[in-house]
Formats: structure tokens, C-alpha cells, sequence
């Protein structure tokens, strides 16, 4: 069942400009490409490195560190040297309010 937890409004998120939430003491990593609403664990899987810190370009967030990337859709690792994938965390957005489903599957 899911547990839906608001995390920011429309207007704290900038498109291509990724914001950290903290979700029950976990870092998340929001990010808002057009109109589109997504959100990942923030560490990268390769060196612990804070996403949120990094470049969004497009639906590739750039790790800060060594420049892994993972594709925000999916949390597949699309460059190395990032080979595991990342967990992604589905996303509403009701009115002005995004919210993400906590529920682990």
C-alpha cells in the first residue's frame, strides 16, 4: 500500500535544478525535468556522493564526483564509472504539492 509524504511544493523545485528532501532520515534526490516530477536516493551508487549536488541535463543527473550518471526515470546507471543502479521513488503532484510514495516495495 502506499504511503504518500509530501516533500516540496512546485515552486521550491526548479526545472534542471535537483533538490535534496530528507524522507523518515533517508537523503532524496527530487528532480523536475519540463513538467515531469521524479525522485531517487540521493547517494551515488558508485562513490556516496550527494545527486542533488550534481547536473541534470535532460533526464541525466551527473554525479559531482567522478561524473557517473543515472537516467532519473529509471535509476539505471548510464555511465561509468556508476555501474549499479539507484532506487527510484514514484511521484504525484496534487495541486501545488509533490509528493512521494515512501512504501518499500
Amino acid at each position: 500500500m502506499a504511503k504518500w509524504v509530501r516533500v516540496a511544493s512546485v515552486e521550491d523545485l526548479k526545472e534542471q535544478n535537483p533538490l535534496l528532501v530528507v524522507l523518515d532520515n533517508e537523503d532524496v534526490a527530487l528532480y523536475r525535468v519540463k513538467d515531469q516530477y521524479f525522485a531517487t536516493d540521493d547517494l551515488c551508487s558508485h562513490a556516496e556522493a550527494s545527486l542533488a549536488e550534481g547536473d541534470l541535463k535532460g533526464y541525466l543527473i551527473h554525479c559531482p564526483r567522478h561524473g557517473g550518471q543515472f537516467d532519473v526515470r529509471t535509476g539505471e546507471a548510464k555511465h561509468f564509472p556508476a555501474y549499479a543502479p539507484i532506487r527510484t521513488y514514484p511521484v504525484k503532484v496534487e495541486g501545488n504539492d509533490i509528493f512521494i510514495d515512501t512504501e518499500r516495495e
